[in-house]
């Protein structure tokens, strides 16, 4: 059974840092791209970031462009999301993904497998 489990997530000041991790079993992931999206409270699920399989391409949303950083260890079947300048507008329930392909994608539709998620709490 394929398993994506989040982890890293709470409260946390504004200005402040979260690692969010996220541990795939059942199968690797290691061809796949992999994606981290977030909802908060009363809006759509949005894409935060994704990376490609080789590590080599990167995808950010706007709004944490310059303060988020994915990475991945493919020996560890592992995907990280490094949340830096942390804001109250990013406070919301974060979710990595495995995509369908090699090569990221912003889209929820590009995405099979999808973790429960972790909460992320900024205050202000």
């Amino acid at each position: 059974q394929v398993q994506l489990v989040e982890s890293g997530g709470g409260l946390v000041q504004t200005g402040g840092s979260l690692r969010l991790s996220c541990a795939a079993s059942g199968r690797t992931f290691s061809s796949n791209a992999m994606g981290w999206f977030r909802q908060a409270p009363g809006k759509e699920r949005e894409f935060v970031a994704a990376i490609s399989w080789s590590n080599d391409i990167t995808y950010y949303a706007g709004s944490v462009k310059g303060r988020f950083t994915i990475s991945r260890d493919n020996a560890k079947n592992t995907v990280y999301l490094q949340m830096n300048s942390l804001k109250p507008e990013d406070t919301a329930v974060y979710y990595c993904a495995a995509g369908r392909l090699g090569i990221p994608g912003t889209r929820e539709g590009s995405y099979d497998y999808w973790g429960q998620g972790t909460q992320v709490t900024v205050s202000s």
